[in-house]
């Protein structure tokens, strides 16, 4: 029996990906870095060590392969991190779709973001057809997600039967790396005291895994697909999150501008700052979408938004026990970092 590969199986979107494929399934092989945990998925499949980055790793792992689920990527936005995230996500997706190609794979489905496309404009919502307008922004991860996104038309355009999924924001419960669902997490641990105006489309994750599996079977070759749920601005989403979990929802919103200042002054202070430049910036656009096209053409249908929210608090608060909504220790630095977002304000700066 033909294989299917998947690659960025130990992360939240993979985990769910993991076990849908094994549960249709299919015989799986999972391309992971050697230090990457599994034990977690409990499904039945073949281990391929290496990195999507290493084109002789990558060669092996599709060796009788008949379909590739490409999912690994990075997501960080913190400092320093542009090169790994170009490595990963650009010359990574080039290098896993190039072997596809060359070892004649019937089908690739390749995980994008919706971040690919850009934002939308405030109060509005996007789709597949909005013009990449976001280089601007300056934000790596957005960036590489948009080349990544090239790489595959590229291929596409040389014979590979390539799909792009383009999934929102990721909330659910069962995320072994934390990274999606961190900002429920920071919540319930009241680590958010500010937040800035933007907005956000939420997806459950078990709909993404189901979308995948959509696109695979439905889904039109050199075509892009947005996965995406509900739209919430900022404020809205923070008092659900407070609503459901019983933890107040973060007392302040800021003004981009002066935030950036402030912050950019506390890190020349040397102080820590709990928040990135690009951060920031994602945070006050308006990441807001339409799934039409993946609802028509595949029958995706995500579950209502209260199940995700919901499912997904409820797994967080399960493993933080005593220590959801403790009202956090006094932090120095953020106490200074505080009186720097006032600064901007009364030098006639906001």
């Amino acid at each position: 029996m033909a294989k299917t590969l998947l690659t960025g199986g130990s992360g939240f979107i993979g985990t769910h990906l993991a076990r849908a494929l094994a549960d249709r399934g299919d015989e799986l092989r999972l391309l992971a870095r050697r230090n990457s945990d599994l034990d977690h998925l409990g499904v039945e499949f073949e281990r391929a060590t290496g990195d999507v980055t290493d084109r002789r790793a990558v060669r092996r792992a599709m060796k009788g392969v008949e379909r590739v689920f490409h999912v690994a990527g990075t997501t960080s936005m913190r400092q320093g991190s542009a090169d790994r995230v170009f490595a990963v996500n650009v010359d990574g997706t080039r290098t896993v779709l190039e072997e596809a190609l060359r070892a004649e794979v019937g089908r690739v489905v390749h995980t994008s973001s919706a971040g690919a496309l850009g934002p939308a404009e405030p109060g509005g919502t996007a789709d597949e057809e909005q013009t990449f307008t976001a280089g601007g922004l300056g934000i790596p991860y957005i960036n590489s997600k948009h080349e990544a996104e090239l790489e595959a038309f590229r291929l596409a355009a040389q014979g590979l039967d390539v799909v792009i999924v383009n999934p929102t924001f990721v909330f659910g419960p069962d995320d072994p790396t934390g990274t999606s669902n961190g900002l429920i997490r920071r919540a319930l641990l009241r680590q958010i005291p500010f937040y800035v105006g933007g907005a956000l489309n939420v997806v459950d994750v078990r709909d993404v895994a189901t979308g995948h599996l959509q696109a695979e079977s439905k889904g039109r070759a050199a075509q892009r697909y947005l996965l995406g749920g509900r739209n919430f601005t900022l404020a809205r989403l923070f008092s659900d999150i407070a609503r459901i979990s019983g933890v107040p929802e973060p007392p302040v919103r800021v003004p981009l501008g002066p935030t950036r200042l402030a912050a950019a002054a506390g890190r020349r202070a040397g102080l820590p700052v709990p928040v990135s430049d690009d951060e920031l910036i994602a945070s006050a656009q308006w990441w807001t979408y339409r799934s039409a096209k993946a609802k028509r053409e595949l029958g995706f249908k995500p579950r209502p938004h209260e199940e995700t929210l919901e499912d997904a608090i409820g797994w967080q608060m399960e493993r933080l026990g005593d220590r959801v909504g403790r009202v956090p220790r006094s932090d120095p630095a953020l106490r200074v970092f505080g009186r720097l977002l006032q600064l901007p304000e009364r030098v006639g700066l906001g």
